[in-house]
């Protein structure tokens, strides 16, 4: 009797340890952030800039994205799901931990704002951003992106800041059916004409 009330004590005392290391082994990896620096730099630094803040108005500036949204964008490049023969073919060369090393890593990173340039347009812009348009059931886009366009983490990305002529061709590819993964974006684009779409991606531009 008294064995077997030992024994029943040393297994109530290595449950919690088991339990602990049962709950450890499943708690995933945090990303590494010196990796996702190094992988950046070797792979997409020369489009999206050494700090994630694109130079180039037709490539988007990633820093400060939320690493959620971008780890998908990833994922989708590499399966095809979103279509780009450039960003398929850097995409095709990560694994999921590069994917997520480099989207913690970017987040890190400081955006850098952005400005409006048309002075015509961007009263409209603010308009449709902040309001919709109300006569086609267009929804605002604050609704999902937050007012001053800092976006909703894992759901919605941050645009604040983001290049025009970037926020342009991803509206028109969303309305014209290339780009196919949100179809919330498909259904509000494709409400919207060419004037609404610059009018509102400048607006963006110049959101902070």
């Amino acid at each position: 009797m008294k064995l077997l009330a030992h024994l029943l004590m040393a297994a109530a005392l290595a449950a919690p340890a088991f339990s602990h290391a049962a709950q450890e082994a499943k708690a995933p990896a945090k990303p590494d952030l010196a990796q996702g620096e190094a992988k950046f730099a070797a792979v997409c630094a020369s489009c999206h800039g050494a700090d994630g803040n694109s130079g180039t108005p037709a490539n988007p500036k990633l820093a400060q994205q939320h690493p959620a949204y971008l780890v998908k964008q990833l994922q989708e490049f590499k399966s095809g799901k979103r279509a780009s023969a450039v960003m398929s073919g850097f995409a095709a060369t990560l694994s999921d931990d590069d994917m997520k090393n480099i989207a913690a890593w970017l987040t890190s990173q400081k955006a850098k704002p952005g400005f409006a340039k048309d002075k015509d347009l961007v009263a409209l812009g603010e308009r449709i951003f902040r309001g919709g348009i109300a006569d086609r059931q267009i929804a605002a886009c604050a609704g999902c992106h937050s007012p001053n366009g800092a976006g909703i983490p894992a759901q919605y990305p941050r645009l604040s800041g983001q290049h025009a002529d970037y926020s342009t061709a991803q509206l028109v590819a969303f309305r014209d059916g290339v780009r196919k993964n949100s179809i919330q974006m498909t259904q509000v684009a494709a409400k919207m004409n060419d004037r609404e779409i610059k009018a509102v991606s400048d607006y963006i531009a110049g959101l902070r």
